[in-house]
């Protein structure tokens, strides 16, 4: 940690790309903001935990808080020459590639293996994310983020499945009309954005073939099968420290399930037992949040019989 501190103060750099996994990003977030730093937020972990005390505090120091990841980058970029006119979000629309089990009942999920969860359709990420994916958590963090970063109720956030990954978000505005940023699924482009902004730099990728786009579909999620994202807008709905609950149980499900320890379907009901057995926060400072973290850790731990050293896999 002392060593992120330093790298996120150093007074050389501008801007301070957070993309370490889990809430040790909130930390070294603050400390670059506070030294005037713009942010480009790859962790999403840092706004579902603490973006009550993050965005405000942006606002406080003037600094700017870019997104990286596609879909919140997508909106970004959407309502980018809307809002410098004033003209407020109607609904977001976060679209989801549904992940490799798209389609899928809870039945036929009940014996999936590892490697199936870790063969995501369209996208190449790391595992922790690749699973998260699977079982559309990411999706529901995704909501988190998409609600602070955008100043927006959760009501006004919809997700829709898109299989293709082509439309990587959109934003419907008050008067209807829908804008849209379309393009191949590559993740070096809201990176870059993120890095020049606001200037667009050419970037050597392949361009979206039109002539080739036979069909572009949606669905509605199905939030009874992947309830992960079901207990995601539960917690973002109650607040206070819920969320970290909800982010802490994934990251030690996923964990678990990432060393063969437990089931897949078994990541989603981990959430859920650890959602409805924490204490309650209303107003969660830093300490709490970390305090919350360790608590669900332990209490997972517990609940499986399990040496806790396997808590600290993502945190």
């Amino acid at each position: 940690m002392e060593g992120l501190l330093a790298v996120a103060e150093q007074e050389e750099s501008d801007i301070l790309v957070t993309a370490v996994v889990g809430i040790m990003g909130i930390r070294p977030t603050m400390a670059a903001i506070k030294a005037g730093k713009d942010i480009a937020l790859a962790n999403k972990e840092t706004l579902v935990t603490a973006g009550h005390l993050i965005m405000p505090m942006a606002e406080e120091y003037g600094v700017k808080i870019l997104p990286v990841d596609s879909e919140h980058s997508a909106i970004f970029q959407s309502w980018h020459g809307e809002r410098a006119h004033g003209n407020a979000i109607g609904k977001i629309l976060l679209t989801a590639s549904g992940g490799p089990f798209r389609g899928k009942k809870r039945e036929d999920l009940e014996h999936v293996t590892l490697e199936d969860a870790l063969h995501h359709p369209n996208w190449s990420m790391g595992r922790k994310i690749t699973v998260d994916s699977a079982t559309m958590v990411n999706k529901g963090l995704e909501v988190m983020e998409a609600k602070w970063l955008f100043g927006v109720d959760l009501d006004q956030i919809q997700v829709v499945v898109h299989p293709q990954s082509v439309i990587h978000s959109m934003v419907q505005y008050v008067d209807g009309a829908v804008i849209a940023q379309l393009g191949t699924p590559d993740m070096r482009l809201p990176i870059q954005y993120a890095l020049y902004y606001p200037k667009r730099k050419y970037l050597n990728e392949e361009r979206l073939d039109f002539y080739s786009l036979s069909t572009l579909t949606f669905e509605k999620p199905d939030m009874e099968t992947f309830c992960g994202l079901r207990l995601a807008l539960e917690a973002m709905r109650r607040g206070g420290n819920m969320p970290t609950v909800f982010n802490a149980a994934n990251e030690k499900a996923v964990a678990l399930f990432l060393n063969r320890r437990i089931r897949f379907l078994e990541i989603a009901e981990l959430i859920g037992e650890s959602m409805a057995a924490a204490e309650y926060i209303g107003n969660p400072n830093l300490a709490d949040i970390l305090a919350t973290e360790q608590g669900v850790y332990k209490r997972i731990d517990r609940s499986l019989g399990m040496d806790a050293k396997v808590s600290s896999t993502y945190s």
